[in-house]
This record gives structure tokens, sequence and C-alpha cells, in this order.
């Protein structure tokens, strides 16, 4: 009964002298202590007084066979929580209102008022009163009211019990408080709830924690995180049924990550790492950092060199955190170019798993000559839903017949202009949206790296305020074509008509003979190659006063000036370090009576949901996402590794292994992705292990710890998109068996089959 055992030093260093009350004594004898300690445990909502006595001339285990006996645990570890956090001070205050080392009166007792909120409900009341001792002895133990969350062999549960005749009976919520929504603070109470119910860090912050606040650790917050967050667990899990407010919670995280501060929705990983990182910052048990510098490996065996880096950790981060939360994991980098191999043994909180690919996409794609050769043509593909743009471009290369000598350049267009060209082959189509619009442009594959021209096309449109008006509007898909060395603007007009070509209305546009198109060649029907292109170029040299149907200026990226008219010639010259000379096209009213502009409005979005059959839900396992986090692969361009060996920066493939595990695993799954331009969120079911996540065959070496095996205790949720989403976690009680949705102030139960969604979004595991 630690509550108890906590007093007897306070016990054995005082000198008071009190008598025994043998009408409240637990002792198995009649004898006379003059050092007696009386102990007045009131429960709470009761009146009853429950009355121990602790002898100084027994030893601890004499006391806890009397706790154990009393309360009915054999052998079992039997604790009383102060949820109060004031029993330290209340032992100190009422001790110290006594003089030391003076004689009191031999019938003079000392009581010393502890709150219990909490007992196990096995731990029946079996005083050693018999049936037939006095009503007196007999009364304080009816009605002696047992409320509270009990800590019991490590597991947490709830219970509000009343003992009557010896007999635990009732019940009511511990540990199933929600949290008040201060406005998007849902982020933050997922990530507490979660914390708030790891049976080791309830235990650590039901306990006398302030001893290992770390004052002068300069990257710690002066304990005040670590105040914070007890105060507010202790709150979750106090006998009460009102939800928690955290805003005294939620201003110090203000003050000390202004990144939490305001009420906009953030993302509870984050909030997660950053509190984990606080915490074990304020309660680091090292004061004095010491200088570890890194060795190399040089040759020797990991787990000598794993042992290592452990230890220069642990000089350094000694924490209730690092105890249950930090593993350590093996990378190792093999530069491409000398073949030098660097191992470094790292130490995380938690693992940042991708989550890949199972399932297909659709995309639709429209291509679009570089030479006036053929119409535009949209092709529908299906690519994998997390591949990379180069399997996009394979893709599609296949189903429009590529040759080999040509290429694709893919462009995403946005209100009649080019805004990006995806050009990285590495870069993942995850970050496509389905409502995106791109265009492909068939290059030659030598002219891949030259100078290009972008035409982008504007009409005369009229509308009606206050009266008639009119005004150039922007329509059509910018078109592509190579530049050559010298170009003016006749060059300029002459690519421009020849990349229209294709658009030109037939002056006979009667329907063919069926006679006449059996007996054709079927090579006439092929659309014209670049080959064949040279026949038109008669045709553009024939064309006369193009200016009654085209003007030529020169524009910026986005077609928002207008910088100069091309005269015909005049040279015109790319603007410096730009590979792309923008030029804007405005189509007078002959064009757009001699050419087909509807052509160039059509350019479908990548996936129309009405248009295609509804898409199955991608799915995964956890173990498949472990198997892509750990998988050897390529470092990116802008993660480049230092080579000691040649002495500059290397494009290293990085293999990543687990080698020593926590108490606590937390499971982050990357459903978010960000770039420069977008935000995506993937809603991939991934099915998780609830009892057994075994990860023996994942372990690269053998480290002693007692399991590779652990179970899910908690879980924070995602639910709606990045703009902005809902968040609530999932907690397993293991007292009752039973899980709990905890969303912000509603706390209910819900069943272990409804646990696996497309929400998840944390995952935590314990060590079994």
């Amino acid at each position: 009964m630690v509550a108890i055992l906590f007093l007897l030093p306070w016990h054995s260093d005082s000198d008071l002298t009190t008598k025994k009350i043998e009408s409240s004594s637990f002792t198995d004898d009649e004898m006379i202590d003059v050092y007696p300690l009386m102990m007045r445990i009131s429960v709470m909502r009761e009146t009853n007084i429950f009355l121990i006595k602790i002898s100084k001339r027994d030893n601890a285990v004499e006391n806890y066979k009397k706790a154990s006996k009393i309360f009915g645990v054999d052998s079992e570890p039997v604790r009383i929580w102060d949820f109060s956090g004031q029993t330290n001070l209340i032992l100190m205050n009422e001790w110290n209102r006594f003089p030391q080392n003076c004689h009191q009166r031999a019938d003079q007792e000392v009581l010393l008022e502890v709150q219990v909120y909490a007992i196990s409900e096995n731990m029946t009341c079996k005083s050693e009163v018999k049936k037939d001792d006095s009503a007196s002895d007999q009364s304080k133990m009816n009605g002696f009211s047992l409320g509270g969350s009990p800590v019991c062999n490590g597991s947490l549960g709830y219970v509000d019990s009343t003992l009557q005749n010896g007999n635990v009976k009732g019940g009511g919520p511990f540990g199933l408080r929600g949290l008040e929504n201060l406005g998007n603070t849902c982020f933050m109470n997922s990530a507490i709830q979660c914390l708030a119910h790891t049976p080791k860090l309830v235990d650590y912050f039901h306990g006398d924690y302030s001893k290992e606040i770390n004052l002068t650790n300069p990257l710690g917050l002066k304990g005040e995180l670590a105040l914070a967050f007890g105060d507010l667990l202790r709150s979750l899990w106090a006998p009460e049924r009102t939800p928690v407010v955290p805003r005294v919670f939620k201003a110090k995280l203000a003050r000390f990550a202004p990144q939490f501060s305001g009420f906009n929705q953030h993302d509870s990983q984050e909030l997660l790492a950053f509190l984990l990182d606080g915490l074990h910052e304020d309660l680091n048990r090292v004061k004095h950092k010491p200088y570890v510098e890194a060795k190399d490996a040089s040759g020797r065996p990991d787990e000598e060199v794993a042992d290592e880096y452990w230890g220069n950790h642990l000089a350094r981060n000694d924490s209730i955190i690092v105890d249950i939360c930090q593993g350590q994991y093996k990378s190792t980098l093999v530069c491409p170019v000398c073949s030098k191999v660097s191992i470094t043994f790292d130490p995380f909180m938690y693992l940042s798993l991708p989550l890949p690919s199972t399932t297909m996409r659709t995309m639709t794609i429209t291509i679009f000559s570089t030479d006036g050769s053929i119409e535009p043509s949209a092709y529908t593909i299906n690519v994998p839903k997390f591949g990379k743009l180069r399997d996009l471009i394979r893709a599609l290369s296949t189903a429009s017949s590529l040759r080999n000598d040509e290429s694709l350049l893919i462009a995403e267009v946005y209100a009649n202009c080019i805004i990006r060209f995806l050009d990285e082959p590495s870069d993942s189509i995850s970050l496509i949206r389905d409502e995106d619009r791109l265009a492909a442009y068939r290059l030659p594959k030598d002219a891949e790296r030259a100078p290009q021209v972008v035409f982008v096309h504007q009409r005369m449109e009229e509308y009606y305020i206050l009266g008639k008006r009119t005004s150039w509007k922007g329509f059509g898909v910018p078109l592509i074509a190579i530049l050559p060395d010298v170009v003016d603007g006749s060059t300029i007009q002459k690519l421009f008509l020849k990349l229209v070509n294709p658009f030109k209305r037939s002056k006979d546009t009667g329907p063919v003979d069926d006679q006449d198109s059996c007996n054709s060649n079927p090579n006439d029907a092929v659309p014209q190659t670049v080959a064949d292109s040279e026949s038109t170029d008669d045709a553009v040299e024939e064309t006369t006063d193009s200016e009654d149907e085209f003007q030529f200026y020169l524009t910026d990226e986005k077609s928002k000036i207008m910088q100069c008219k091309l005269e015909m010639d005049e040279p015109v010259s790319l603007p410096e370090l730009q590979k792309h000379l923008y030029v804007l096209v405005c189509w007078q009213s002959k064009a757009l009576e001699q050419y087909d502009s509807n052509l160039l409005n059509t350019l479908p979005e990548i996936y129309k949901f009405r248009l295609f059959p509804r898409r199955p839900q991608d799915s995964c396992t956890l173990y498949a996402c472990l198997e892509a986090f750990l998988k050897e692969e390529p470092l990116g361009p802008e993660d480049m590794w230092f080579c000691p060996s040649c002495k500059k920066p290397q494009q290293a493939s990085k293999k990543l292994d687990l080698w020593r595990l926590p108490e606590v695993l937390v499971i982050h799954l990357k459903r978010f992705s960000y770039s420069r331009y977008m935000k995506n969120k993937l809603e991939t079911l991934v099915d998780f292990p609830i009892h057994d996540l075994d990860l023996s065959t994942y372990i690269a070496g053998m480290p002693e710890q007692a399991s590779n095996n652990y179970r899910l205790y908690a879980v924070s949720n995602h639910y709606g998109n990045m703009g902005g989403g809902h968040y609530t976690a999932y907690v397993y009680d293991e007292r009752e068996n039973c899980w709990y949705d905890f969303d912000d102030r509603s706390v209910s139960p819900i069943a272990e089959e409804s646990i696996k969604t497309s929400a998840a979004y944390v995952l935590f595991y314990r060590r079994t």
C-alpha cells in the first residue's frame, strides 16, 4: 500500500508519543507502541472515517502484508493514489505543527487525514473484526465508500464503488472525462486523451514527479509545461463527470509554441511531437549534459556500436519520456560513387510510416502536338495511386503509341494558362487532384532542353453592363513549339500557323462517300506525322494577310501584361535564364470563322466522378506501411548526403532498420502530403492489429528486451479534408475490456470492430 508505506519516513523521524487506540487498531497484538502513527482516511462523498495505525516497530514487509490482508488482495500490488496532488503537502504541514523533541501526553493522538480517491474493485475490505465484534467497530466499515481511478498491476480502470458488509458494489466513470472544445482545439483534445490514458504516464503524473523537474535545462520550459500537463491529466482522472476545460493548458501551449496559438485547426501529430519533446526536456534528469562525440563504426560489430550510441544518448537524455517512448533504429547510407558505407544508430520518439500504393488511379490527359501534325487527343489511363510522375508518363506513352524518338512534357493548365510544368520524374502523382487539368505535349527527344515558345489565346467577347461592351478574354489550351536558333516576328507567326493548322475548318464540309471510304488506302485515315508536315508548309506560305486573323504580343508567364507587339521583321530574343518565351495571340473575328476553336477548349478534368464507376476503398496493412518505411531508396535531390570520401554531396541510398523498440510505440500514418502548390489527404484504410502487433521479423539486432509484441490502446483519428476536418480519439479501458470514443466533451463506448477506419491517424501501442 504505497500511500501508507510512504508515511513511514515522517513517522520514523519524529519523537512524538501517542498511545494505542484499541477500537480502531488493526494490529495483531495489544502491545503498547510509544511511536504509533494514526491515519484518518476519509473517502469522498462519505462521512465515515477509516482509521489505520502503523507502528514504528513494524517493517515495510509487515505493513504491506497488513494492507493486503485488510483489502483482501493477497500478494498483489496495492496502491492508493492521491489524485489531488496534495499528500506530501498535507503530511508535511500536519507534521510540522508539532514541535520536535518534545513530550506529549500519552493519550494524545496525531491524526493525519488523507483523501483516498481510488482503489481497485477487487480490493474488498476484509477487516479482522469478527461478526460478533462490537457494533461500534462494525459501523466503521458499513457504508465505506471508495471512489476513483485504480492503478493496479499497471492497469487503469474506473470505479465508484460502495463497500457494504464487505462487498464492493456500484460503478461510475473515472478517466472518462471529456475535454471542452475551446474553438478548433479538437486536435489538442485528441492528442491529450491518448497521452492521458498511457498507463505509465498516468502512474508517473499521479506520483511526486515535481522532484524530477529540470529548472536549469535551456531546452526545457522551466517545468511549466510538465506541471500544466500533470494538472490536466489529474483533472481528467478525478472522480467527476463534467468535461474539463483545458484553458490553462492551452494558454501555456500558446506561450511556448506560438504555432498553436489562436483558434485555427492544427495537426494532432505535430502537437504530440512538441508535447513529448517538451515534457522530456522539462523532466530530463540530466542536469549537466556531457559533450559526446559520435565515433564511426569502423568495422566494429553493430551490437557494440548500437550500445555505444544508446549510452551516449542516455548520458544526455534521461526522463520518463525516454524510459517509455524512445527507441532506436539503424541507418545505413551508401555512396553511389565510391561505395562508402556509413552506419549510425539514432533514437526515435515515434515512427512516421508512409502509406504504400495498393490500387490504381484513373486519369484523363489530353496530348497536343508541337508541330501541328495531329489534332489533340484525350487518353484515359490507369496508374498507381501513389506512383511517381515517371509512371504516369510511361502509361501515357504506351496509350498514345509514342515513338522512340519522342518524349512527353506534362503541364498543368488553369484559367487558360500553364501554371506549372511537371518535369520532375520522381514527384508523386498523389499531389495531382482529380479536378486538375493536365495537357501533354509531344516533343522530339533531342529537343527536350531546347528553348520553347508558349502561345496563349485571347478573343474579343461581348458583355452587357449599362449597354453593350466588349473586352479581350482568354480561352483555350496553350500551345507549345520548339524555337529555332534565330527568331523574329515572322518565325513566331509561322510556328503558330503550323500549330493551328489541324484546327482549320475544311472547305468541303459534306459527308465522306462510303464507297470512297471503303476503297481508300487505310493510311489515308492516319493523322499526319512530323514527316508529313512538310506538305503543309506550302499552305502556310500561301496564307496572306495573317494580321487580319491573328495579332502577336510578347507577354509574361501569367499572360497579364502585353509587353510589346511583334513585328514580322523584328528579331526576338529569349529572356535571360528562361527556357520559355510567352506569346499572347489575339484571335480576330476572321480567324474564329476559319478555325474550330472548340478543339482548343476541350481539356477534361483528370477524373470526373460521374463518368467513372465509384472507386474501391484503398486499403493496406500496417505491416506493408512498415515495409515501405524500411525499404532501401535513394535520397532526394534536396536531401543529398555529404560523402566523407568524395568530399562532396552525393545522392546516396538509404536503408532503415529497427534496432531497439520502446515500451510505448507511437506510429504516425502519413496521410497528409504537401507540395508547393497544394495539400492532399490520403483516405487509405490501414488494417492495423489491435491485440497482437508482432515486430519480431522487423528487428535488425537482438537487444535484450522483454517482448516485440504490442497491443493497441489508443488511436487519434482525423475526419474530413486538409482545410478543416475534425479530430477524435479512441481509448481502450483494460479493466472493463471496452473501447471508448472521446469526441471533445462527449465520451461514449464503441465496439472494437469499429476501431479500424480510414480516419486512423496516430496509433498508440504498448508492449505486452
